[in-house]
């Protein structure tokens, strides 16, 4: 399925309370170094109606989940696992581009046999890397973003630089659902533009920052007149700054 197969409407914004887990680990995403005690953490999450008890629950039961791992002096911090997805996230606020001299990357699904599982996880890992799906097994992107592929997608994908005959602006608003994702940004914005209370803020920056690592973040010359997701990136650098105190944290 082409990664524009999707409606034309923006998003739902709808943003449902977040779970205490939910909390702990967007807080945790956004600190660095990733790790709190859990004095620090039960005075976060207290404006969302979580209290030291339920907390404490749930912090046991993403340690055994493996979502943290606790140091000493009862000390949270993300496990190896997730500083990937923190990684991430971070990329996703300050993304490293070049200019663009109309090249494209292009990769090409070699490997067969593969189980469903196995073919989702691919699927998943390209489009995190703000690759889009042309056809079955092809994925592109302008060559602006300096990063580079994972050794291992070796095994099951081969790489090409390409220079299509359609005209790029057209291929890009094919491969990504560029208005619905205008729109969900804009949305957002008004969201905490208007957000008073700290959980309300906190909830619809937790949604931004996942609305980020969606970005194909494309050439400036590929992208609608308009286009909001660096005035996103700044509204939730902005936040983060609001948020560091006496913990050092930065949160969402």
């Amino acid at each position: 399925m082409r990664m524009n197969d999707v409606s034309a409407e923006p998003a739902d914004v709808g943003l449902r309370p977040l779970s205490a887990r939910s909390v702990v680990l967007s807080l945790l995403l956004g600190t660095h170094p990733p790790e709190l005690p859990v004095k620090d953490l039960i005075r976060f999450v207290e404006p969302f109606g979580v209290g030291g008890s339920t907390l404490r629950a749930a912090l046991s039961r993403m340690t055994a989940a493996g979502d943290l791992r606790r140091g000493d002096d009862a000390v949270y911090g993300l496990s190896d696992r997730l500083l990937a997805r923190q990684r991430r996230q971070d990329e996703a606020v300050r993304p490293r581009t070049r200019a663009w001299r109309g090249d494209w990357e292009m990769l090409v699904v070699t490997a067969t046999g593969r189980d469903p599982a196995a073919r989702a996880d691919l699927r998943s890992r390209l489009a995190s890397l703000r690759l889009a799906e042309l056809r079955e097994g092809v994925w592109l992107r302008p060559a602006n973003l300096v990063r580079p592929l994972p050794a291992d997608l070796a095994d099951t994908v081969q790489s090409y630089t390409a220079r299509p005959d359609l005209p790029a602006v057209e291929l890009a608003a094919g491969l990504w659902p560029l208005t619905a994702w205008a729109g969900t940004a804009r949305a957002l914005l008004a969201r905490a533009s208007a957000s008073r209370l700290p959980a309300d803020r906190f909830t619809v920056f937790a949604a931004a920052v996942r609305h980020l690592l969606t970005d194909p973040v494309l050439p400036p010359e590929l992208l609608p007149a308009d286009w909001p997701g660096d005035e996103l990136r700044a509204a939730y650098t902005g936040y983060r700054a609001e948020l560091r105190g006496p913990t050092g944290g930065t949160a969402a």
